[in-house]
């Protein structure tokens, strides 16, 4: 049991906690860019409400609370 948890607990914060090495992104970051790439939100088109992406990613990629999602997309727009 301990060392299954161990290797749980491993693969875990290796898949989604720690950036990975290719990009410096999270799984949750990734998600939020391919939505609005999805939705076609980009620079020079105009501005939709969070809530909006928030919605896309929870729906499609990302299953868990939105909170996760709207705190991902808040340390992305901070420098």
């Amino acid at each position: 049991m301990k060392t299954s948890y161990l290797d749980y607990s491993m693969s875990v914060i290796v898949g989604r906690a720690l950036p990975d090495v290719r990009d410096g992104l999270k799984p949750v970051h990734r998600r939020i860019l391919y939505a609005l790439n999805d939705m076609g939100l980009k620079f020079n088109k105009p501005h939709r409400k969070s809530a909006r992406a928030v919605g896309e990613v929870l729906g499609k990629y990302h299953p868990h609370g939105d909170m996760a999602v709207y705190d991902a997309m808040v340390r992305m727009a901070q420098p």
